[in-house]
């Protein structure tokens, strides 16, 4: 999959289901592919782990970017930033806000009260505070996000569905121009790409989609 869609995606995604069944072998033969790495396992932990797995992540090839979520807190998120430095050639340390499958029931479920924007937002500035580079967070809540945290703030973006695409277990969902319209610096697209009978077409126009959006 990977050498089929070279030169068609600027990172490739690394998540748990490949890193479970595959370990760090799975992403030294990426690496060795010569394609970069957003190494999105999510790291949820107590601040003492989240150090040890920011840092042995860090040390995997090709890795530029690497998630944590920031409902683990200010002290957890801060232990990875010190095992991780923020400095040339080091992976960017992007903070998981509101999962896209997640809508309002769904939060008031599992007792977060509020809605997923402002949710969204109050995590994006907790991540900012802790000195990390950006956020996970969907098309929706980029604009407030952008405006709270600034221009230098990266923000990536999933739940990325064509037009026509399914939204698969998605709920809070844009298309690749109104994602990139809203603010996004990233996109992760994922299903619509993998699941397609043919990956590299479906990701050369999700590309030429982004290529001629409005940006903010």
């Amino acid at each position: 999959m990977a050498r089929g869609l070279s030169g068609a995606a600027g990172l490739f995604k690394v998540g748990s289901q490949l890193f479970t069944a595959e370990g760090p072998r799975s992403i030294e033969r990426i690496a060795k592919l010569g394609f970069g790495i957003f190494l999105d396992l999510k790291f949820h932990d107590i601040p003492n782990t989240a150090l040890g797995a920011a840092a042995a992540a860090a040390k995997l090839p090709g890795i530029r970017m690497m998630t944590l979520h920031a409902s683990g807190g200010l002290e957890m998120m801060r232990a990875a930033r010190e095992a991780v430095p923020a400095k040339r050639g080091s992976p960017a340390l992007i903070a998981v806000t509101i999962l896209t499958s997640l809508n309002a029931a769904a939060l008031k479920q599992i007792g977060i009260s509020g809605s997923p924007s402002d949710r969204a937002v109050a995590l994006a500035s907790l991540a900012q505070q802790a000195g990390l580079d950006g956020v996970v967070a969907s098309a929706h809540e980029v604009p407030k996000i952008r405006q709270e945290c600034g221009p230098k703030f990266l923000i990536v973006v999933p739940g990325v569905r064509p037009t026509s695409a399914s939204l698969d277990d998605q709920s809070r969902v844009a298309t690749p121009s109104e994602a990139i319209s809203a603010g996004a610096d990233y996109l992760v697209v994922g299903r619509p790409i993998t699941a397609a009978p043919d990956p590299r077409a479906a990701a050369l126009a999700i590309a030429a989609e982004i290529a001629s959006a409005r940006r903010p």
